[in-house]
């Protein structure tokens, strides 16, 4: 049961994620990789089956960061429809549902990188600002992390436009 929840469905690909809403002092905990450095993406990743998303959450911040963090909230449910950048996707429409928790985060919290993406490129952390001017997804990080509330919101984003 270690395989990912990521089924091909027609010409594209279903995808079910997790996404961690690491904070403190007014950043937010973003990681890159080497191979495109262009953009950040959320610490998370995909659910394996046979695993909750708040399971699949707890491993995926443990892999990035080396820090075994809990949950403190679900924040966001995010539908996305977007094309595949990696060597195993690349073009291919991906209909992705992600759930980000937010996490509790401890005074020493001291997190250090040593993951790579599914095609081998190394990743990199960076704890950034909703402000700073750095493309990051998901985009909607910018505004809802700059005042964050007690909610659960639902957000949608249609790449295929």
């Amino acid at each position: 049961m270690n395989h990912d929840m990521s089924v091909p469905c027609e010409d594209g690909i279903i995808n079910l994620r997790v996404g961690a809403v690491i904070m403190r002092g007014g950043r937010f905990l973003m990681v890159g990789n080497k191979k495109r450095p262009e953009y950040l993406y959320s610490v998370g990743g995909r659910i394996k089956f046979g695993e909750t998303a708040e399971e699949a959450v707890i491993r995926e911040v443990f892999e990035e960061t080396g820090c075994k963090l809990g949950i403190e909230r679900l924040g966001f449910v995010h539908e996305n429809y977007f094309y595949g950048d990696a060597k195993t996707n690349f073009g291919k429409l991906i209909y992705e549902i992600s759930f980000f928790y937010y996490m509790k985060v401890p005074d020493d919290f001291e997190p250090e990188c040593q993951s790579f993406t599914e095609d081998d490129c190394e990743e990199f952390l960076r704890w950034i600002t909703p402000d700073e001017p750095v493309k990051y997804f998901p985009e909607f990080f910018r505004t809802e992390l700059a005042s964050p509330s007690d909610n659960v919101k639902y957000f949608i984003t249609d790449g295929r436009k």
